[in-house]
This record gives structure tokens, C-alpha cells and sequence, in this order.
């Protein structure tokens, strides 16, 4: 049934509160369930966590791909519709929400991957929190808005490029796979979607002594986008200027730089100089 039938049929509206935005393109949701186990060598092994399964279309294309599917929806009225879908048996339905979701009793230390139309309000938390976790996902196949798809594949020097940028090209590589406009879902949102897909590589993009270090030097260095990297560091460290100065110059870096100009090796390079002292 068609995702706005199966609302209509129930009486419901999608609920701002849980950022609801229905895909009703069934091709889309094909597509993503297709790039979600692209890479899987064992479905029934691997198996795929949807955020966010709302009426379930995205669902029924992950079962019918053979993907051993545990579909997480907070919404009990949308949980008790894909409960009863028979096409969906196949799958686990969890009511829970995603914030609060236990990842890694989940993943249990086995591979696992992640897909879903995730909520605008959510999406950047939970894909920087994936992205950084310990045993997290080996790849997450993921309907955005597209302004946050531009921030995890933006390049440095570029508006869209930020801490969220570093973060997530630090663990995994990320693809833009396709983008729908507002008339692809109900209700139509201001703005157009982005599917990505973010990969997990074998090794980090880089090999920082210190990673928490790093992590906090690079979120310090886009605090304060319009100052430059000695001053946006200084008000966002714990460290003396004099010694920021000193690692900026022995990273090879000018201290009147800003933090959108440093890739992924300048951030590791000062890291392990701030490292030292």
C-alpha cells in the first residue's frame, strides 16, 4: 500500500515533533535499499539497522533486497502499522528512539550497517555519533538534507566544510549517490534530500598520537569561524596562546590561517605538536 494510504487509512498525519517527512518514491527507496548492501558478502550475517522506518517502504525494499533488517521507528502509531504488514514478518521492528538506541549492544561487536530516511532534526547527531563510535557501523546508507550531505563530503576551503567534515572523512569515505526534491515525500519539505554512502575504511584517514586531542583541536579551530586559528584555538582551549602559536609554526602551519583551510593531515600534524607541549 502506498505510504499516504497507509496514514489515511489509520486517520494519521505525519507529527512535526518526530520530524516526519514520508519517501513515497519506491524506486528511491529500491535504490538506497540496493546501496545499502552493496559491500555485504553475507546478508543473513551482516546485518542492517533502518532509522527511522516510518511506514515501512524503505523496509519492504531492505527485506526484499535479503537483508536481515532490525527497523527502529519512535513512533508507536507507525509501529503498530508496520507490525502488522505482512510483507515486513521478515524484518524486526523495535520502538525506539534513535538517540537513546543502544548501538553498541546491537552490534556486538559483529559487522553491521546502518540505512534509513533519517529525521532533519536528528540526522547530524546520529551520523557523527555513529561515525565515532567504538565497533561502529561499516557503512551508513542515508537519505539527508542535502546541506548536511554537502557538509560530510565538503573539501577544506569550501562554506560547507566544517568539524562535522573532519569527523566523518577521518573514519569513512563518503559518496553522494543521488538527490530528490520536496514533491518525493509528504509532507514536501522546504528543501531537497541527498542520499549518501559512508563507508568505514580499514584504516583511519590519519594517525593522530592523541585522537581525543585531535578531536577537541578540530572542533576548537571551527568555534569561531571568522577568527583565525591561533585566536579561534586560544578561546577554545585550555592552552596557553604562546604555546598554540609554537605548534600552529612547528605544524607548518601560519598562525593567521583559518581552520577551513587545514585537511585532515594539518589537523593531525598540530594535534601531535599540541600533544607535546
Amino acid at each position: 500500500m502506498h505510504p499516504r494510504a497507509l496514514l489515511d487509512a489509520r486517520g494519521l498525519r505525519p507529527k512535526k515533533r518526530f520530524g516526519q517527512n514520508f519517501l513515497m518514491d519506491a524506486a528511491a527507496s529500491h535504490r538506497i535499499a540496493r546501496l545499502a548492501l552493496d559491500g555485504i558478502s553475507d546478508p543473513y550475517r551482516e546485518r542492517v539497522l533502518e532509522i527511522g522506518a516510518g511506514t515501512g517502504a524503505l523496509t519492504a525494499a531492505l527485506v526484499e533486497a535479503g537483508a536481515s533488517v532490525t527497523a527502529l521507528e519512535i513512533d508507536p502509531d507507525l509501529v503498530a502499522i508496520l507490525r502488522e504488514r505482512d510483507d515486513l514478518r521478515g524484518a524486526e521492528i523495535v520502538q525506539a528512539d534513535a538517540l537513546e538506541f543502544d548501538f553498541a549492544a546491537f552490534g556486538g561487536g559483529e559487522t553491521w550497517h546502518v540505512a534509513g530516511n533519517l529525521p532533519y532534526n536528528v540526522a547530524t547527531p546520529l551520523v557523527a555519533g555513529l561515525t565515532e563510535m567504538e565497533g561502529g557501523p561499516k557503512s551508513i546508507v542515508a537519505m539527508l538534507q542535502k546541506d548536511v550531505a554537502d557538509r560530510l563530503a565538503a573539501r577544506p576551503g569550501t562554506p560547507a566544510y566544517g568539524s562535522l567534515s573532519v569527523a566523518v572523512q577521518y573514519a569513512m569515505t563518503v559518496e553522494r549517490a543521488f538527490t530528490l526534491g520536496p514533491r518525493h515525500f509528504h509532507p514536501k519539505p522546504k528543501v531537497d534530500s541527498t542520499v549518501v554512502r559512508l563507508v568505514r575504511r580499514d584504516e583511519p584517514a590519519v594517525r593522530p598520537k592523541d585522537l581525543a586531542l585531535f578531536r577537541k583541536v578540530v572542533r576548537a579551530a571551527f568555534a569561531y569561524r571568522r577568527k583565525t586559528l591561533a585566536n579561534s584555538l586560544a578561546l577554545a582551549l585550555d592552552i596557553g596562546r604562546d604555546t598554540i602559536t609554537r605548534a600552529i609554526v612547528a605544524a607548518d602551519l601560519a598562525p593567521e590561517l583559518r581552520g577551513e583551510r587545514l585537511d585532515l593531515n594539518d589537523f593531525a600534524r598540530l594535534a601531535d605538536e599540541l600533544a607535546q607541549g
